[in-house]
């Protein structure tokens, strides 16, 4: 029979042992987590880079390609980072959005037309400049696009306005209930679905990571009719952008 003077005197070496226990776990939670996410940001512009080679006699343009690469690069540089604890994050640039706004266009517009879907464009924030991380912008735009193509309706717009001394960019789509009849989903996506585990969780998260590293917004409303996802980024240099 154990003794009330023993427990007494073992508590605290029991709670310690526990505490640092669940350090370890949460620390190997948030390394799963990075990982995933530097998979998630690799895996975005090799499907670009396959979907753009797609089809009999079909040639990619140079710039999708190019841009697509550089993602890619950046993503394994990521990766390495994560694993090895190598690299330094790349120095804040001024960075103009409509260009790289409209190369994450020309790269998704292949997946787009896969799904039965549809890309425009709405630019009414004049020269809208960034100060950060171009390739962290670059993979943000990019998740917005994709996720409005595999989790939303056929009709995709994307508005870009001044807001408040910064820059709104609104990416909306109009519903699932739209969407043309497409391929059935396989067993182990209707599970990942209703399980809420679904791999493109990661990419609404890098979003919220970029924005909030970049001192601005992100939100998502989503209804029957359709989501609207919100992406709000101060100017650089807290200029407001010519109408």
């Amino acid at each position: 029979m154990i003794e009330l003077a023993a427990i007494h005197a073992g508590w605290p070496l029991a709670l310690t042992m526990a505490t640092a226990l669940a350090f370890q776990g949460l620390r190997a939670g948030r390394r799963r987590l990075a990982l995933n996410q530097a998979l998630h940001e690799l895996r975005r512009p090799l499907q670009a880079i396959a979907l753009a080679g797609a089809g009999p006699g079909s040639a990619a343009p140079p710039p999708v390609l190019e841009s697509s690469v550089e993602l890619a690069a950046a993503a394994l540089e990521r990766l390495d980072r994560e694993v090895n604890g190598s690299g330094l994050r790349r120095p804040a640039e001024e960075v103009e959005l409509r260009p790289l706004l409209e190369a994450a266009l020309r790269r998704w517009r292949g997946r787009a037309g896969q799904a039965g879907a549809t890309l425009s464009l709405r630019w009414r924030a004049g020269r809208a400049a960034v100060l950060g991380d171009r390739i962290e912008l670059a993979q943000a735009l990019d998740n917005l696009i994709v996720n409005a193509i595999e989790h939303g309706g056929p009709s995709i717009s994307v508005d870009v306005r001044p807001y408040r001394g910064g820059v709104r960019i609104v990416v909306a789509d109009s519903g699932r209930a739209a969407r043309p009849a497409a391929r059935r989903e396989t067993p182990g996506e209707a599970i990942a679905r209703l399980s809420g585990r679904s791999r493109h969780g990661h990419g609404l998260t890098v979003v919220r990571q970029v924005a909030a590293g970049h001192a601005g917004r992100f939100s998502l409303r989503r209804s029957e009719r359709g989501s609207l996802a919100l992406l709000e980024l101060p100017l650089a240099g807290g200029r407001r952008s010519a109408a």
